[in-house]
């Protein structure tokens, strides 16, 4: 069993192209001996973005603080803290926030898609 604060994990910056004021907390992962699933913290600045991408494994997003976009292709829907996302297989998706606080979300990924690609969308950065 693992027990830990997430003020414990290291927040690093999201250093993929497209992405502006975003870090990620891995807080549960396969070094820790989670067999299938990751478990990751992110928070996005005030006017800060995630990459416009896609990638060929499925996450589902809760949204812990906060307020701002998910991007589902080029359609824009409106999060706050308490909503629940599924990102599908191969959906062109970007979170953005919109606020005026950090916007903190969890995000969980199959272990396998360590070895997945994952592709940026040429005009990431979208514009509300």
């Amino acid at each position: 069993m693992k027990v830990t604060n997430t003020n414990d994990v290291e927040s690093k910056q999201v250093d993929m192209e497209g992405a502006a004021g975003c870090t990620v907390r891995w807080l549960v992962s396969k070094a820790d001996g989670a067999p299938n699933f990751a478990m990751r913290q992110f928070e996005v600045a005030p006017g800060g973005h995630t990459p416009r991408h896609f990638h060929p494994y499925e996450h589902e997003v809760f949204v812990l603080e906060g307020e701002g976009h998910v991007y589902e292709g080029d359609t824009a829907h409106p999060l706050r803290a308490g909503d629940v996302i599924l990102v599908r297989p191969d959906e062109v998706h970007q979170f953005k926030n919109t606020g005026s606080t950090p916007m903190k979300f969890l995000c969980l990924i199959p272990n396998s898609a360590n070895d997945k690609s994952v592709t940026v969308v040429p005009e990431c950065g979208v514009e509300d």
